[in-house]
């Protein structure tokens, strides 16, 4: 066997690494994968059961009030499993504006991803005031109302 040969072959295996490393489809690609792997573990994992190795919001911890996200294992965990009614009670806004949203976003960074093209959404000013007051009415609200 030909040194030069196998020094060209582990070029060209680092170089197509490195490609795909880089390629715009490989954080999409792995966000994907990292959700589909933590919906695997959390199809067998009863949030709503005390005793389950699931982590805890810090927020929750440190201040015993719900912030924004609260709920949304729960929500995730009945919307695998057929109960809507359930999930709409974990987290109402988070059920009928961030998964539409989420599913928006994250599609549209996996096309453009696989279409060689960077997507980087940008909310503006008015945008980011929108959604940062809608989180932190939602977390009063919660709050308050229990």
């Amino acid at each position: 066997m030909d040194g030069s040969r196998g020094g060209r072959g582990a070029g060209a295996f680092a170089r197509a690494v490195r490609t795909l490393r880089t390629h715009p489809a490989a954080p999409p690609l792995g966000a994907l994968a990292a959700g589909l792997a933590g919906a695997a573990y959390l199809w067998g994992t009863n949030p709503h059961q005390a005793g389950q190795w699931l982590p805890r919001c810090p927020f929750n911890l440190l201040t015993g009030l719900l912030c924004p996200a609260c709920g949304g294992t729960r929500m995730t965990y009945d919307l695998m499993h057929g109960d809507v009614v359930a999930a709409f009670h974990d987290n109402a806004l988070l059920l009928t504006l961030g998964v539409p949203a989420a599913a928006y976003f994250g599609g549209r960074w996996l096309v453009e991803g696989l279409r060689g093209r960077r997507y980087r959404p940008k909310l503006g000013r008015v945008g980011t005031a929108v959604v940062l007051g809608t989180a932190v009415v939602w977390a009063v609200v919660r709050n308050l109302v229990g």
